[in-house]
């Protein structure tokens, strides 16, 4: 449910948005940071397929020691569509891409990303605490706890805070950073950052320091 990170004391931490597929992209965004792939770490905030060229490039991500991501709402679908029979849905949000793959390959690929994809990461920075999930974070942040189906259906799925442009902050936590809603530029609200800059139809995606993320909460 939710996996805790130490400080990097090696490297730098980054976090980035919603991948959709991009692979190209995100290799980009990270030359262009300079990315030490020994020593840094990334933390994405999930929706890592559908939409974009390289779903399943992309599915591979989870198995790279420098890459971390929550899981999303379309690794979700996409689990449903396999072991449920639930293809109507993910077929309508992106998931056509599995037709042009091996469908067993693109199954087995899932199943073994999946556990190393909770819904939830708190990562340690410069004294501070961060937390990432996908869509939203509870109220309080010691409500993450396993076991709870509702929760867990609000940390992949739900869209109240930012529609209600609720300012109100999370308590148990420093900041936390989402995607999910895709958006012209990141936005903060209270103390959740909203990073998903729509990669796979604007070509931007967001990636940005976890040390940058604490710095702006203190603004």
């Amino acid at each position: 449910m939710l996996q805790r990170f130490a400080t990097n004391t090696a490297g730098t931490d980054y976090v980035v948005g919603d991948i959709h597929g991009c692979y190209d992209l995100l290799v980009r965004e990270l030359k262009r940071a300079g990315f030490d792939y020994q020593r840094d770490r990334l933390f994405c905030v999930g929706d890592l397929i559908d939409r974009g060229p390289s779903s399943l490039e992309c599915l591979q991500l989870p198995f790279e020691p420098w890459f971390h991501s929550v899981r999303g709402n379309h690794e979700l679908l996409a689990h449903d569509a396999f072991e449920l029979g639930r293809w109507g849905m993910w077929l309508l949000n992106g998931g056509v891409w599995v037709r042009d793959e091996d469908p067993q390959e693109v199954r087995e690929r899932l199943r073994e990303a999946l556990p190393h994809m909770p819904y939830a990461f708190e990562i340690e920075v410069e004294g501070a605490r961060v937390g990432i999930v996908h869509a939203e974070p509870p109220t309080d942040w010691s409500m993450i706890v396993p076991g709870d189906d509702a929760l867990e259906h609000h940390l992949v799925w739900s869209r109240r805070r930012i529609e209600r442009r609720d300012t109100s902050r999370v308590t148990g936590i420093d900041g936390v950073v989402v995607g999910h809603t895709i958006l012209r530029e990141p936005l903060w609200l209270g103390n959740v950052y909203y990073i998903d800059t729509g990669a796979f139809t604007t070509g931007r995606l967001t990636l940005i320091r976890l040390v940058d993320v604490i710095r702006m909460i203190g603004e």
